[in-house]
């Protein structure tokens, strides 16, 4: 089978980290986070254009310093629910995390969704990256790494083990003799591990897809290794051509190494595209883009969430970065030891290092539709991603990639030119998961 890419859209609302200035942009209206109407047109369009799925990213703590988008927001999963009644093939895919949820609502709520979407839904693991977060939830702290991501593993194991309460033929609603629900069908999960016990069986049958599909965004080697065991879908932080192939040839190594096919899970990159009429114009664009966002105190803010939302204004701009590696354990731990190793490294000061976070940085995506066309060919043939998490600041970039690099991608029969699948596993070309008491009743016959 040829392979072709996965195209993702990933709304910005009025502006999430690095895209501070979004909200003042005039064609963006300042209720767009809050909006479902908004998501509604955004989910019609890249369904329009035969994308895979609409990813919506979360958290659930902030302060006053936090990007406009994240200050006033909808739930995903109901924002999803929404989406899904006007939309018919588009996949849904929601945040959601498992630091602060339970298996048994999660999953269920998880389920509604997919059948709501008839078998379009998706689950984006996340630990939870704001320490702050463990105060709604009645905790004094966050969750250490390892915990968190324990939880994770045994969390999503949990979650499908409820999805598999009833097998597939499970209501033969038999009218003559009386007979909805056959018993034998259904099956408790009755489980008792390290960090959850639930009983089961939950209430609500599988979709036509089986089980939502399991999307993951991990960098650490925590994080990866999470993948690597139970996702289908991984966001990846993309990068350098080098830094994007050397993630991808990573986890794909490490889902083998469990045993499982590295062609069943599918890694995004994100993407930025910036596209207009000649390169020259793009690039421009592109810049006039960094200014718009490049605010000071936004970056310094940026800065302290990877330390837990640690308030760096309190220390002297001009002095030596100062010694927070202590409030990264518990918080964005591989991007702030990467920001303590490169202040170190160069001698940073705070400032220096808040400007860091959102300086000037080109993109690969940027330029004529043949121009980006070309580049995306070029990453996925070099083995840098199987698709793309797209993000456009405004309806009409979202319109210039439509209409002037997705008919490209298609001519070189990279990308579909109709849905042949119903469900999200179609799109991805992702297996539908055995019931797991069907398979062993099988097993047993066979």
């Amino acid at each position: 089978m040829t392979r072709t890419i996965h195209l993702a859209l990933h709304p910005y609302g009025v502006g999430g980290p690095g895209q501070h200035g979004l909200w003042k942009d005039p064609r963006v209206a300042k209720n767009a986070s809050i909006d479902i109407g908004y998501y509604i047109r955004q989910a019609q369009a890249a369904e329009h254009a035969l994308f895979d799925a609409l990813f919506i990213v979360d958290s659930q703590f902030i302060n006053a310093t936090y990007p406009s988008h994240y200050l006033n927001r909808l739930e995903p999963l109901t924002l999803l629910s929404a989406v899904a009644t006007h939309t018919r093939h588009l996949g849904l895919v929601g945040t959601a995390s498992s630091t602060y949820n339970s298996p048994f609502n999660l999953a269920r709520r998880f389920a509604s969704l997919d059948h709501i979407s008839g078998g379009r839904a998706g689950w984006n693991v996340v630990t939870s990256f704001d320490t702050g977060t463990s105060r709604n939830f009645g905790f004094d702290e966050h969750l250490d790494y390892a915990t968190r991501y324990g939880r994770a593993l045994e969390f999503v194991q949990v979650a499908r083990g409820l999805w598999d309460s009833y097998e597939d033929d499970a209501f033969p609603a038999d009218v003559a003799r009386g007979v909805f629900l056959d018993p034998e069908r259904l099956h408790a999960l009755d489980h008792a591990g390290e960090h959850f016990k639930v009983a089961g069986p939950l209430n609500i049958s599988r979709s036509p897809q089986g089980q939502p599909v399991i999307f993951q965004a991990g960098v650490s080697e925590e994080g990866r290794d999470l993948a690597a065991q139970v996702a289908e879908g991984i966001y990846a932080p993309g990068g350098s051509l080098e830094q994007a192939r050397e993630y991808y040839a990573d986890v794909k190594r490490r889902t083998a190494a469990y045993g499982r096919d590295p062609d069943h899970i599918k890694i995004f990159i994100h993407g930025g595209p910036v596209v207009a009429a000649t390169d020259e114009a793009a690039r421009r664009r592109e810049r006039e883009i960094f200014e718009e966002d490049n605010d000071f105190a936004s970056n310094l803010a940026l800065l302290g969430r990877s330390f837990g939302a640690y308030d760096f204004s309190a220390h002297d701009l001009d002095a030596p970065f100062p010694d927070v590696a202590h409030l990264a354990e518990k918080g964005g731990r591989t991007g702030a030891a990467k920001l303590i190793e490169r202040a170190r490294e160069q001698n940073l000061t705070l400032r220096q290092a808040a400007e860091s976070v959102n300086e000037f940085r080109r993109s690969p995506f940027v330029g004529a539709p043949e121009t980006v066309a070309r580049t995306i060919e070029e990453w996925f043939d070099a083995g840098a991603f199987d698709g793309i998490n797209l993000a456009f600041r405004t309806d009409e970039e979202l319109e210039l990639f439509v209409d002037g690099v997705v008919p490209l991608l298609q001519k070189r029969g990279l990308f579909r030119t109709e849905y042949t699948a119903d469900t999200l596993r179609g799109h991805l070309g992702l297996p539908v998961p055995a019931n797991r008491h069907t398979a062993a009743r099988t097993s047993q016959n066979g």
